[in-house]
Parts: structure tokens; C-alpha cells; sequence
């Protein structure tokens, strides 16, 4: 049988048409201390709940009261606030 010779090839994992540098992007904003502490948290706060790794599709997420509550990774994730501040009451 010969061998598929798109295997691979997909657009899944390739940021050359992008124009992206997500190393760049990472170093910049995602790997600044106080990110990397943000992310801690929400990270603990998911394993706490129960929600992390078991597939229910829910994520932590910070109120506008700075309150961590269960919320739709889909509606979390896709969230952008007015000045970086979350839009959820």
C-alpha cells in the first residue's frame, strides 16, 4: 500500500501562513511572572473543582467581583473585556 504523502502536511500546527511568532507572543505576554501566576491559579482553582482533565468541558473563570466560578470553556476562552476586565457580571 503506498504510503500518503499528505500525512502531516495539514494547516493544523502551522503558523507560517499566520504571520504569527508564538514564541515571540509568549515571551512577551504569556510568560511574564505575574501571567504565569494568573494561570497557576485558574489552574489549581480546576483541579480543586474537579474539572480539570475529566472531559465535563468547563473551565475556572474570574468574575467581575474577582470570584472564580465554573463557566464553558467555549464562553470563557472567546471572552475578550473592555480593557483586558471581564464582561461577566
Amino acid at each position: 500500500m503506498a504510503r500518503n504523502k499528505q500525512a502531516g502536511k495539514g494547516k493544523s500546527g502551522n503558523h507560517e501562513g499566520t504571520g504569527r511568532d508564538y514564541k515571540k507572543e509568549y515571551e512577551k505576554y504569556q510568560g511574564k511572572p505575574d501571567r504565569i501566576k494568573y494561570r497557576n491559579k485558574l489552574t489549581k482553582a480546576n483541579r480543586d473543582a474537579g474539572t480539570d482533565g475529566n472531559g465535563d468541558g468547563k473551565d475556572m473563570s474570574h468574575s467581575k467581583s474577582g470570584k472564580l466560578v465554573k463557566e464553558a470553556q467555549s464562553k470563557n476562552r472567546a471572552r475578550n473585556g473592555k480593557n483586558g476586565k471581564s464582561t461577566k457580571k
